[in-house]
């Protein structure tokens, strides 16, 4: 049988509660008896329950993060971020996708009460009303590129419009004037932004020019298949610029196999930096969205609510986000 707390106590000879006290690091608990406490611990191997801590101290030491989905670079590098922080803070973390659905999103919010002592939430399907019914009214919440009107939460997110509109303006000062789009998923906040600055952009420094969006849903695929779609335009564009990374990266695949040469014939840019963009042929031009710096900060904040007695007041930060220039965008005439 499994050894109990009862057994420390009997074996140690000091009662359950000094036995409780000295494992918690109670300071009311003298040094040479907390020595010889977790003496007879290592002599039993005994492993205290972690449920049993949390109903004393209140506390899971454990965070939970809600994220659209799971799969790619961009959400590798940002549970990266989350975690490295997590765990200098002593925290551990429990992750769920809701895979872009609003009822697996709830369900993965109303699972993790109890279980977590905060959370993360990045989902295009929070509003509001979506948090005040899914998560407890005492359990500290941090949004991650999550639009929410009210802003009762604190929450982290990247300049996706000024990052956009700064990825036109450089491709209209290489001389490009035909400048096509590959958007995201229409529900999704960040996308949404990325095509505002997108416009923006255009109607500020190309007037009159039309714009050229073709829709994709932040995959590999789907910018493959954008990319075919371009190669089958009777007047193609001089530049596509991808709301993402992965989508850059489909809609090269496309050209490349049309025998249409990045950057001579088409120049090609995309958004978040994530890795492996820098090592791709030619490596990607694209905006840095700082993702794992966005799960370290969030991660921080949320902690610090963690440790408040009472809420403070909200904290809402915007990280810049970096024109980051390689070799896959030129002059067209070049």
């Amino acid at each position: 049988m499994a050894t109990t707390i009862k057994d420390v106590a009997r074996v140690a000879g000091v009662s359950v509660a000094t036995v409780s006290r000295a494992l918690n690091g109670h300071a009311n608990v003298t040094e040479p008896t907390r020595a010889h406490v977790m003496g007879v611990v290592a002599q039993l191997r005994f492993v205290p329950s972690s449920a049993a801590q949390s109903m004393i101290t209140r506390r899971t030491h454990t965070v939970g993060a809600l994220l659209p989905d799971l799969h790619g670079e961009y959400f590798s590098e940002l549970i990266r971020g989350i975690d490295l922080a997590a765990r200098a803070r002593g925290l551990h973390l429990l992750v769920s996708s809701s895979h872009g659905d609003a009822a697996e999103a709830a369900a993965a919010l109303r699972a993790m009460n109890g279980r977590v002592d905060g959370l993360l939430v990045m989902s295009p399907h929070v509003s509001a009303d979506f948090l005040w019914g899914n998560v407890a009214d005492d359990l500290p919440a941090v949004l991650m590129n999550t639009h929410v009107a009210g802003g009762a939460h604190s929450s982290f997110a990247v300049d996706n419009h000024g990052g956009a509109y700064a990825m036109v303006r450089h491709l209209v000062e290489r001389g490009h004037r035909d400048i096509a789009f590959v958007a995201g998923p229409e529900s999704n906040f960040e996308a949404q932004e990325r095509l505002r600055g997108y416009r923006s952009a255009l109607v500020d420094l190309l007037p009159g020019m039309a714009e050229r969006v073709l829709q994709g849903d932040f995959t590999q695929e789907s910018g493959c298949r954008a990319g075919s779609q371009v190669v089958a335009l009777t007047q193609r564009p001089s530049a596509v610029f991808a709301s993402n990374d992965m989508m850059a990266i489909g809609c090269l695949s496309a050209l490349n196999e049309a025998g249409v040469n990045v950057p001579d014939d088409i120049a090609l840019a995309g958004f978040d930096d994530v890795p492996v963009s820098r090592y791709i042929n030619p490596p990607l031009t694209t905006v840095r969205a700082r993702i794992t710096e966005l799960g370290g900060l969030a991660l921080e904040r949320l902690a610090s609510e963690i440790e408040e007695a009472a809420p403070g007041v909200p904290l809402h930060q915007t990280l810049r986000a970096d024109l980051v220039v390689r070799q896959s965008t030129a002059r067209p005439d070049t």
